[in-house]
């Protein structure tokens, strides 16, 4: 059956570099966008999609605004009972609250539970792919995947790999990590709508060896993602540094295992060298902005100009549970004040093409997700301005759909979230 969902339409066929008047920026007042099944057939003027498709149902979703899905490219399932601990810095948080909350992890019963509200979280969020990091219990990744799968949606994560550093309820080793990802990815992968993502934790808590093994196991499949971690925090770099004295820098180290290039997320990257980001940038490789866990543990402003000068690929992302909002609306509302203290002004459409299309080329899947286009999965989210007392009183005032954007930026959440839906089917709850 075909349902034509009205509403307006914002979508982008590029990032938007001069705001409103970009062509790169696709707005229809009075859309529809048809749906059969979980694919989009047919996007445009209401009227003219509603002639060529006379039978279909109509969903009327007037005033509100539908966009594609938001992609969150970097976030940790197991922590989401650690939101919110206070700690000094990262390696004091991760001590002191996550590796003592990822343990629970080896019971499947809680990490299928857990699943169940991380997956609740993001679809009322408006959040319809996501990147994430398992423990390093094979059980947490069969539970996250068997969740995404049973909502038929778009999702890619892994098992953490990390054999030293951590308490022994958390240790894999190099073979065990090769073993347990390998059978993941052959059990998962590619499975609906199902992506797998080779997930080193960093380079602290593996050795060279789990390292080589994860090397080995991108080689081998080459279509897999690739998510670690990157100079987060100055303590973080010299000890990463101090474990492997042959590299040039903190960057090298992956790159001696073969785990740059583009189908790598590295979540952070704050401090990187020149030399680092001229390595990043050959390699094709991603550099994820978490400006609310970069603000909250205090390990610095991302500078997006400079990477974006050097060529580096960018994505933003929530990282839960070192950031504090499942919603991208709130990671782009911070993620304008980090760049804005730094001289770097970022338009309200650039932050929405960056969590729908800009995050979907960032994972290479811009042919399936992050516009509207016919052919795309009908992932897509209906978005409200007026959702709170506080946010309708502005709208009053309100004139130019950037500025409607950049309210929903600042003010909007979970209440501005309509309806979410993944694969044509939706899911507010």
């Amino acid at each position: 059956m075909t349902i034509i969902y009205r509403a307006r339409l914002l979508d982008f066929t590029d990032e938007p570099m001069d705001g409103e008047g970009s062509s790169a920026v696709r707005y229809v007042e009075d859309g529809g966008l048809a749906v059969a099944g979980a694919m989009i057939i047919a996007r445009g003027e209401f009227a003219d999609v509603r002639k060529a498709h006379q039978d279909a149902e109509i969903v009327d979703h007037r005033p509100h605004l539908i966009m594609p899905g938001f992609i969150d490219t970097h976030l940790h399932f197991p922590q989401m009972q650690v939101v919110g601990s206070y700690a000094g810095a990262l390696l004091e948080w991760l001590n002191k609250y996550t590796f003592v909350e990822e343990q629970k992890f080896r019971d499947l019963s809680h990490a299928e539970r857990i699943a169940r509200c991380f997956f609740d979280e993001l679809t009322n969020h408006g959040t319809t792919t996501a990147v994430a990091y398992c423990s390093v219990h094979k059980e947490s990744a069969e539970a996250f995947f068997a969740e995404s799968e049973r909502r038929n949606m778009r999702s890619a994560g892994g098992k953490v790999m990390m054999d030293r550093n951590a308490p022994p309820g958390l240790l894999d080793t190099a073979q065990s990590g090769y073993d347990n990802t390998k059978a993941l990815i052959e059990r998962w992968h590619g499975r609906g709508r199902q992506v797998y993502a080779i997930s080193p934790r960093f380079a602290i808590t593996s050795t060279p060896e789990q390292l080589e093994a994860s090397g080995a196991l991108a080689r081998e499949h080459p279509d897999c993602l690739v998510q670690t971690h990157l100079s987060e925090n100055h303590a973080e770099i010299a000890y990463a540094c101090e474990l492997y004295p042959d590299a040039r820098d903190y960057a090298d180290i992956y790159a001696r295992y073969g785990l740059l290039g583009p189908k790598s997320l590295f979540g952070h990257s704050i401090h990187l060298s020149e030399r680092e980001a001229g390595a990043m940038a050959e390699s094709g490789s991603v550099a994820v902005f978490c400006p609310t866990s970069n603000l909250f543990l205090g390990s610095g402003l991302f500078d997006m100009a400079r990477l974006r000068g050097a060529g580096v690929r960018v994505s933003v992302a929530t990282d839960i549970g070192g950031g504090t909002s499942y919603s991208m609306l709130r990671t782009l509302d911070e993620a304008y004040k980090v760049l804005n203290l730094q001289g770097q002004h970022y338009h309200p459409l650039r932050s929405f093409y960056q969590m729908t299309l800009g995050n979907a080329r960032a994972l290479s899947m811009e042919d399936k997700i992050g516009t509207l286009e016919v052919g795309s999965e009908a992932d897509f989210v209906v978005l409200d301005a007026r959702a709170t007392s506080a946010m309708a009183l502005r709208m009053e005032t309100v004139t130019t759909l950037s500025e409607e954007l950049f309210l929903l930026q600042t003010m909007g959440d979970d209440r501005a979230v309509a309806q979410t839906y993944l694969a044509g089917v939706g899911w507010k709850a």
